[in-house]
């Protein structure tokens, strides 16, 4: 069993390694973000390399355990939501929006639908 497949054998393991992913990809795509609009020079190339070396360990963690990946990233996708919000207040100071903020809660709404709806 490797390291990811011993962090994911319960659910708490399951939603750190989510909420962990969450943030190397939302924090890893806001170097990008820099890099394109908000720098230059010296300081763009090593907004990239920040960004590609981040959104590299995303990928290894979401792809180093044999989850179902439909499951996973129905799941996923509303941590990837709201921690891109997260970081989109901190590092840009950009509030979400009521259409933002109300189609997030769509999301979540079902994310929670696939997490537990047993049938």
């Amino acid at each position: 069993m490797n390291w990811a497949e011993r962090l994911v054998s319960n659910p708490l393991g399951v939603f750190a390694a989510l909420v962990l992913a969450a943030w190397l990809e939302a924090f890893g795509d806001s170097f990008f973000q820099i890099g394109l609009h908000r720098s230059s020079g010296m300081a763009r190339v090593s907004a990239f390399a920040a960004g590609v070396a981040l959104l590299t360990l995303y990928g290894t963690l979401v792809n180093s355990s044999r989850w179902d990946f439909g499951r996973l990233l129905g799941v996923y996708v509303p941590i990837f939501f709201v921690m891109a919000q997260i970081l989109s207040k901190v590092r840009f100071g950009q509030w979400p929006s009521p259409p933002v903020c109300v189609g997030g809660a769509l999301i979540v709404s079902g994310a929670l639908v696939i997490a537990f709806w047993r049938g």
